[in-house]
């Protein structure tokens, strides 16, 4: 009997490690697709997401493509890439994106929109991380929630709305009432969401 991936996110954390000491463990974990690996200020998590973490993470994506195609903006899901700065910070987020044309054919190795969905506490400082490696917005789903942080030249600031030129007419509301709709079903979700977006560009 095939069994079903566990509903609750599971999770391990080390501290006192060193950067060597992580690289050897995400080489162990290379053979293992869906683990999400961190690494900042010596303290190593390793994540394996869970049912519902997966579904929200999913519904995030497909919600957003919408948003992009409806908009005509020209957009790469770089997903759960690899983002890190040596020796320092390594983040695999949920969701990440990178936004308008590469003027030199090559992909920026930083996103500029990191997404993760926290389903169970616990961790390390997660804006701690993001802001070492740079990344200018980073958004967390938590409880039926968006919360977006905006990097400043002091740090993450709360924002109500995205700040990114690409996202600035995203209604945060609709996009969230419509990715607690995708818990249920997916086709209802898109359909108000893209509903939701049309009836804005009539405004």
């Amino acid at each position: 009997m095939q069994t079903l991936p566990p509903t609750q996110d599971q999770r391990i954390v080390q501290s006192g490690r060193t950067w060597e000491q992580f690289k050897l463990i995400q080489e162990g974990f290379s053979n293992a697709p869906g683990v999400r690996l961190f690494y900042f200020d010596g303290t190593i998590e390793v994540l394996m997401p869970g049912r519902e973490h997966e579904l929200f993470s999913a519904v995030i994506a497909l919600l957003l493509g919408l948003f992009f195609l409806e908009r005509e903006i020209e957009f790469e899901p770089t997903g759960s890439m690899d983002q890190e700065k040596l020796g320092e910070a390594f983040v695999q987020a949920d969701q990440s994106y990178c936004f308008g044309e590469s003027q030199s054919g090559e992909s920026k190795a930083i996103p500029d929109l990191s997404i993760e969905v926290v389903v169970s506490s616990g961790g390390i400082n997660k804006l701690a991380r993001y802001r070492a490696l740079g990344v200018p917005e980073v958004w967390f789903w938590e409880d039926g929630a968006f919360r977006l942080f905006h990097l400043r030249e002091t740090g993450y600031e709360p924002v109500s709305r995205s700040e990114l030129p690409q996202l600035e007419t995203l209604d945060i509301a609709l996009l969230t009432q419509c990715v607690l709709m995708g818990k249920t079903s997916r086709l209802d979700a898109a359909r108000a969401f893209q509903q939701g977006i049309r009836r804005a560009s009539f405004q």
